[in-house]
């Protein structure tokens, strides 16, 4: 049985964030995704864990935990050997490569595993759509719907635009 752990701050989950997770949930036996918690957040742990649980209800094989430290300590911890990470652009393959080389070095057992964003993702990041969201920008179009809901709540309604 092959586990992946899926580690982000999803802070929301997004589109996105679904795409990369359902893929790896056809590729694996189990896929965790793994929330680590940040200072600066707009939902709490808790709340992150809940919307990606709703998120992603229909994946039989996918679960979320919270987690702390290192993310290879954590892997071990819940028997992955694979990380999964999604990657938007060329820009964000170089942190993603030398994160996955410091990773081998702690951890050579375990294997990292880059999936690359749909195109209709490709311009989608939890930071913009906090941004627009605070701003009362309409957001469904770009998140689950469980989190459209959240964001309104936190946010107040989109504002009507006027074309």
């Amino acid at each position: 049985m092959t586990i992946a752990l899926y580690p982000g701050g999803f802070d929301p989950i997004t589109n996105g964030h679904l795409d990369i997770v359902q893929r790896a949930a056809s590729m694996f036996d189990e896929v965790v995704m793994a929330i680590y918690p940040r200072s600066s957040e707009t939902f709490d742990v808790d709340e992150r864990l809940a919307l990606i649980e709703g998120a992603t209800r229909h994946c039989d094989n996918v679960r979320a935990a919270k987690f702390t430290g290192l993310v290879v300590n954590f892997a071990d911890e819940v028997g992955a050997s694979v990380l999964v990470r999604g990657i938007r652009a060329v820009t964000g393959f170089e942190a993603e490569f030398d994160m996955a080389l410091m990773n081998k070095k702690m951890a050579p057992h375990i294997e990292s595993v880059f999936l690359m964003s749909g195109h209709e993702h490709l311009f989608i990041s939890a930071s913009r759509i906090r941004e627009l969201a605070s701003l009362r920008h309409p957001v469904n179009d770009l998140v689950p719907p469980n989190v459209a809901e959240a964001l309104t709540q936190k946010y107040g309604p989109p504002l009507q635009r006027s074309d």
